[in-house]
C-alpha cells in the first residue's frame, strides 16, 4: 500500500503508475517465463519421449521380474543357451547377409586357412635338405648291400627313406590340431561373453566346452597317428600315381623338379595385398606398395591401381626365410633370396617383406608356396661342414651308385607326394569329423544336460552385481521419464490453456483467475487499487508479492 501510495502522490511517477512497482514486475516477469515455457517444452516433451520409447523394450522384461523365481532363471537359462548355439554354429559354419562380421574373420575363416594355408606350408616346410636326403639313400643302399657289391638298386633302401620321410609327418600334423583347438577355444570364449549378465553359468558353459574339446583333441591325434602308421605299415607301389621302377631311372630329372609351381600353363595371379618393403633405405622403409604375386613372378606397384609399376621380379630359383623383426621395422617380416647368392633385386642379395599380421604373413607364405618359392630348409648347425662335404665327394665317385641314389630319389619323390597330398586331405576330415562336428553337436543336444547335472542349476542363475544395479538405474530412468513427462503435460495445460479461459477485470492485486483445478497462488494484498489487465490472459503471478 506504501508502494502504491507514493507512486501515485509523487509528481514524476505519477502518470506512470499502473507501469511501476512489484505487481507490475511480477507480471512482467511471469509472462517472459510462460513465453519461454511455451517455447521449450515441445522439444523438452520430444526428447523425453524419445528416450523414454528406447527404454521400454528392455525395461518390459523388468516390470514385473522377480531375481529369485525358479521359472524366470529356468526360462532365462533356456534362452541363453539357445542363444550360445546359434552363435557358435554361425561362427563356425558362417552367417548369412545379415549380421555378418565385417571387420575380422570368425572362427570358422580361420580354420579353414589352417587346413589351406598354414598346414600345407608346415608340411612343405619340414621337407629334409636335398644332400642329406641324397646321403641317406647312399648310406642305405650300401648298408643294404653290406660286404656285397650290388648290381640292382635295392627296393628296401626305398622302403627305409620313404618311413623316415613318412614318420615326420606327425609333428605338422599334431600342430595342425592345437591350432584349430586353440582357434574352438577362442569362438567358446567369445559365444559366451553374452552371458556375463550370470557370470558362474557363464563360467560353467566355457569349461564343460572347453574339457569336451580337450577330450575330443586327444581322440583327434590319435587318429591322425593312426593315420600315420597306416602309411607306414604298407607301402602301396602299384598306385596308379607312382612312377615305379621302371621309370624311375630314366625319368632323372625329377629331383630337380621337386615341388614344381602347379598349373604352370599360364601367369596366373595368386594373390595380390599391401607388403612393406625393409631393405629399400631409411627414407622408403617400411613405406607400403601393392604386391601382385602370380606363378611366375612378383610385381608391386605405387597403390593399389596398379598404374605405376615399381619392379617385377621373375621367381626363378627363389627361396623363402624368416627374419627377426628389428626396431627399425614393423610387423612380422620374411625374406625372399637366391640360395646361389645373386642379386635379388637391384644391388640387394635379398628382399625383405613385412605384414602387419601374422596371419597375412602366413597368407603370403602360402601363396608362394602355390607359385613355387618354397621355404628355407632347417638344417642342425654344422651337419654339413666342409669335410663332410669332401667326403661326400669321395664317396660319391661311383657311377653306379650314383644313379642307384638318383633312382631311388626319384621313387621316394613319387610317393613321398601321395602320401602327402592324402595326409592334406585326410587331417583336415579327421579334425572336422572327430573334434569340430562333434563339439557342435554336444552344445547342441548335450551341454544343456550337462549343465542341469552339476545340481547347482539355482545358483548358477544368480545374477551379477552389475547386472543389478544396470537393471534398478534402468528402471529408475524410466520412472523418472514417465514422471517427467507427466508433469509437462500439466505445465502445459497450465500455461498454454490460459489464455482459453475467459478473463475478469483484475485488480491491482488480484491477477486472472486460474484453471478450476489447480488453486492460484498467494498474491497481493485485496486492498490495493486495481491495476492494469495482463495482455493475453495470464496464469496467477509465480512471484510473491511484498507487503
Amino acid at each position: 500500500a506504501a508502494e502504491r501510495k507514493f507512486f501515485l502522490s509523487h509528481p514524476s511517477y505519477r502518470h506512470m503508475a499502473d507501469r511501476c512497482g512489484t505487481v507490475f514486475l511480477q507480471k512482467q516477469l511471469n509472462q517472459q517465463l510462460t513465453n519461454h515455457i511455451r517455447e521449450t517444452l515441445p522439444s523438452l516433451r520430444d526428447k523425453l519421449q524419445r528416450q523414454m520409447l528406447g527404454l521400454e523394450k528392455e525395461v518390459a522384461q523388468y516390470k514385473h521380474f522377480q531375481p529369485n523365481d525358479p521359472s524366470i532363471k529356468t526360462k532365462a537359462m533356456l534362452q541363453m543357451i539357445q542363444h550360445l548355439q546359434q552363435d557358435f554354429e554361425r561362427a563356425i559354419e558362417g552367417s548369412g547377409a545379415d549380421g555378418v562380421n565385417t571387420m575380422e574373420l570368425s572362427g570358422g575363416a580361420k580354420i579353414n586357412r589352417l587346413f589351406h594355408e598354414r598346414f600345407p606350408y608346415e608340411i612343405v616346410k619340414m621337407e629334409i635338405d636335398e644332400k642329406v636326403l641324397r646321403k641317406e639313400i647312399a648310406f642305405a643302399i650300401r648298408n643294404i648291400h653290406g660286404i656285397r657289391v650290388g648290381l640292382f638298386t635295392p627296393d628296401m633302401a626305398f622302403e627305409a627313406i620313404v618311413k623316415t620321410q613318412i614318420g615326420r609327418l606327425r609333428e605338422p600334423s599334431l600342430k595342425c590340431i592345437d591350432l584349430v583347438v586353440q582357434e574352438l577355444t577362442n569362438v567358446v570364449r567369445a559365444v559366451t561373453e553374452k552371458m556375463q549378465r550370470y557370470p558362474r553359468l557363464r563360467e560353467e558353459a566355457e569349461r564343460i566346452i572347453t574339457t569336451y574339446i580337450r577330450e575330443k583333441e586327444q581322440a583327434c591325434k590319435e587318429q591322425v597317428m593312426l593315420l600315420v602308421d597306416f602309411q607306414l605299415a604298407y607301402m602301396n607301389t602299384n598306385h596308379e600315381d607312382f612312377i615305379g621302377f621302371a621309370n624311375a631311372s630314366s625319368d632323372s630329372q625329377n629331383a630337380e623338379n621337386t615341388g614344381k609351381k602347379l598349373g604352370k600353363v599360364t601367369n596366373q595371379v595368386i594373390r595380390k595385398g599391401y607388403m612393406a618393403i625393409n631393405n629399400l633405405g631409411i627414407t622408403a622403409r617400411n613405406k607400403n606398395y601393392w604386391f601382385v604375386l602370380s606363378s611366375e613372378s612378383l610385381s608391386w606397384y605405387k597403390d593399389g591401381e596398379e598404374k605405376e609399376k615399381k619392379f617385377m621380379l621373375p621367381l626363378e630359383q627363389l627361396k623363402l626365410r624368416d627374419l627377426e623383426s628389428s626396431f627399425m621395422s614393423r610387423g612380422h617380416m620374411f625374406a625372399i633370396y637366391n640360395p646361389e647368392g645373386r642379386n635379388v633385386f637391384k644391388d640387394f642379395k635379398t628382399l625383405d617383406l613385412s605384414c602387419e599380421t601374422q596371419d597375412d604373413m602366413d597368407s603370403w607364405k602360402a601363396s608362394f608356396l602355390r607359385a613355387g618359392v618354397y621355404p628355407e630348409k632347417q638344417t642342425s648347425e654344422g651337419t654339413v661342414g666342409e669335410g663332410e662335404e669332401e667326403g661326400e665327394r669321395r664317396e660319391s665317385v661311383d657311377p653306379q651308385l650314383e644313379r642307384q641314389v638318383e633312382t631311388i630319389r626319384n621313387l621316394v619323390d613319387s610317393y613321398m607326394k601321395i602320401v602327402t597330398t592324402s595326409c592334406k586331405d585326410q587331417v583336415p576330415k579327421i579334425i572336422m569329423f572327430l573334434m569340430v562336428n562333434d563339439a557342435k553337436a554336444f552344445i547342441n543336444g548335450e551341454l544343456l544336460a550337462a549343465l542341469y547335472s552339476t545340481g547347482d542349476t539355482q545358483n548358477m542363475m544368480e545374477e551379477s552385481a552389475d547386472e543389478a544395479l544396470k537393471r534398478e538405474e534402468m528402471l529408475r530412468m524410466y520412472h523418472a521419464c514417465k514422471e517427467a513427462l507427466n508433469i509437462i503435460a500439466e505445465v502445459s495445460n497450465v500455461t498454454l490453456g490460459g489464455g482459453a479461459s475467459k478473463m475478469s477485470t483484475p485488480s491491482y492485486g488480484q491477477s486472472n483467475a486460474a484453471p478450476a483445478r489447480r488453486p492460484p497462488p498467494p498474491s497481493a494484498s485485496p486492498r490495493l487499487p486495481p491495476a492494469r489487465p495482463a495482455p493475453g490472459g495470464l496464469p496467477p503471478p509465480l512471484v510473491p508479492s511484498r507487503r
